[in-house]
């Protein structure tokens, strides 16, 4: 009887407890605000969410944001599986500090990544002082939007990917290339079934932070209506304007757009999950 009763204890607390933190946790994080949000937004009416909704500065600031974070996170898919592989697979000097730099985005305030990546592709800076003149600009445009959220947003690409190529066996591999597989067919046939979910996970963290992203693009977008003018942007101005039931619609309005994009994209992961697994 003893050893049963020591089998079947546990480190953590029981179901009971456990589940109860977590949803009280879940609940001031997560879903008191987004009940908050949801209550505000009940003086809405439907006339004023459709009005708002077919305002050409708001579609206008809504296509920056969703496609500016679309293609960061499409670009650091690939330079994020690149930079894990060279992390995982090849040993040079200051390799421990290369990875250190990755995560350089989480713990610098987004302010000063805006500040900084503004002074570096602005028209007098280090880069855009090179690349203006060839009429590139970066700064005060979509481009340098872009930009910013690859910066912000690669370390979630490296860090989801890292690890499953680390469990991958290189021997593998190995004897793949030996039976006469070319490098495209083994990273297609034997890496690439393993490697999707991951990257459809860091994508959509990718996607979800840029969507979001306030501090570091607010400085390098310009803040030009109609052209350079982000959604959480609006959403500020329009709270400057007292203009609380507009900024509430918007919010609402991205909160409904994200989710549905993120709960594609999960559904898409969940399906390649299934597909390597039969």
């Amino acid at each position: 009887m003893s050893k049963v009763m020591v089998a079947r204890r546990r480190t953590l607390p029981g179901f009971g407890l456990t589940m109860g933190y977590s949803v009280f946790y879940l609940s001031l994080v997560v879903l008191i605000p987004l009940a908050a949000l949801i209550f505000n937004s009940t003086g809405l009416t439907w006339s004023t969410l459709i009005e708002t909704a077919s305002n050409p500065r708001v579609l206008a600031s809504f296509k920056v944001s969703f496609l500016t974070a679309g293609v960061a996170a499409l670009i650091n898919l690939v330079l994020g599986l690149l930079l894990a592989w060279v992390l995982v697979r090849y040993e040079f000097p200051g390799k421990r500090l290369f990875d250190a730099v990755i995560d350089l985005p989480f713990a610098l305030p987004t302010a000063v990544a805006g500040v900084a990546l503004t002074a570096l592709y602005a028209g007098n800076g280090w880069i855009g002082q090179l690349v203006e003149p060839l009429g590139i600009k970066l700064a005060y445009s979509q481009a340098g939007i872009t930009l910013a959220l690859m910066f912000i947003g690669i370390p979630f690409v490296v860090r989801t990917v890292q690890p499953v190529l680390e469990e991958l066996e290189a021997e593998v591999e190995e004897a793949a290339a030996t039976l006469g597989a070319g490098r495209w067919r083994i990273f297609r046939t034997i890496l690439l079934p393993d490697l999707i979910p991951p990257l459809l996970t860091g994508f959509a963290l990718a996607f979800a932070r840029g969507i979001g992203e306030y501090g570091s693009v607010v400085f390098i977008s310009g803040n030009m209506p109609m052209k350079t003018e982000i959604a959480p942007l609006l959403i500020m101005a329009k709270l400057e304007q007292f203009d609380y039931a507009g900024a509430t619609a918007v919010a609402l309005l991205l909160l409904l757009v994200s989710f549905v994009l993120l709960l594609v994209i999960n559904s898409l992961q969940r399906w390649s999950r299934k597909a390597g697994r039969a």
